[in-house]
């Protein structure tokens, strides 16, 4: 269920990024054309229609803005980074909904736990503990199944299924770090290669005027500054993500611990 929800927000975040770009390629042709039609206008006209350009770039809004300045800033690097973006906020979802899922009441379980043993129904408390999720559930069930074999073995199974649900809890977490990394990475690549780029422009003219020089700067830092926007998005979402991740390990040994004191208190009564 989780690996099939994880798949169908990758398949929507792949289909809202591609369609944005391909909406944004739409809406920039027409303004070319617009443009080339306007050339043999007289200057008047030219005067009222560039009058009006930064009325009609200041009521696009935010969402306008953004498409042009990802357009101007060149497809190759900013469709690497908006798919940096997209994988990553998809591998996010999918941890986000994992640990969700795996943050359930250990107290009120453990309790169903404990008076299940405490009536020496140990197959009650191993189904009881099999139709629960989460990662205490299953560190439950792995401890019953051996609380015939004495307290040590319960221990070792407990410390060695915890690790293996420590694991599963982390699992993905890498990714979202190494997009995190190539986020910027691809933003100051893109920089030194638009800089790269107005050098020979500089070069082909023969003139280092202002004019040349802006031009290609600002498109080679426009490729830095989405890179650093993507990789402090994800960044938030880590830090949330690690910050469950923590809570759900600490409550693992809590419970872990108190686990152990229920399976004590049983070999007690029972004389096991």
């Amino acid at each position: 269920m989780k690996r099939f929800l994880a798949s169908i927000a990758l398949v929507g975040l792949l289909s809202l990024g591609f369609g944005n770009a391909v909406f944004a390629q739409e809406e920039a042709a027409p303004a070319e054309e617009t443009t080339e039609v306007a050339a043999p206008e007289t200057t008047a006209v030219a005067n009222e229609e560039e009058a009006t350009v930064p009325m009609t770039a200041e009521t696009g809004g935010f969402h306008q803005q953004l498409k042009t300045k990802f357009i101007e800033g060149g497809p190759e690097f900013m469709s690497a980074i908006a798919i940096v973006l997209i994988l990553g906020l998809a591998f996010c979802l999918e941890r986000i909904i994992y640990l969700n899922l795996s943050d359930v009441n250990n107290a009120k379980f453990l309790e169903g736990i404990r008076e299940r043993l405490m009536q020496n129904d140990i197959a009650g408390a191993q189904a009881y503990a099999a139709d629960t999720r989460g990662p205490v559930a299953s560190i439950a069930a792995q401890a019953l199944s051996r609380i015939d074999q004495g307290l040590d073995v319960v221990e070792r199974s407990i410390t060695a299924y915890g690790g293996v649900q420590a694991g599963l809890l982390e699992k993905n977490m890498s990714w979202i770090t190494l997009f995190i990394a190539i986020a910027p990475s691809l933003g100051f690549l893109g920089t030194v290669i638009g800089m790269v780029k107005a050098f020979d422009t500089i070069e082909q003219v023969g003139d280092i005027s202002p004019t040349v020089v802006a031009g290609g700067m600002k498109i080679a830092l426009i490729t830095t500054i989405f890179g650093l926007v993507v990789a402090m998005i994800l960044q938030v979402f880590y830090n949330y993500i690690l910050a469950k991740y923590e809570g759900i390990l600490n409550k693992m040994e809590d419970a872990s611990i108190t686990l152990i004191d229920y399976v004590v208190e049983h070999q007690v009564k029972f004389g096991k």
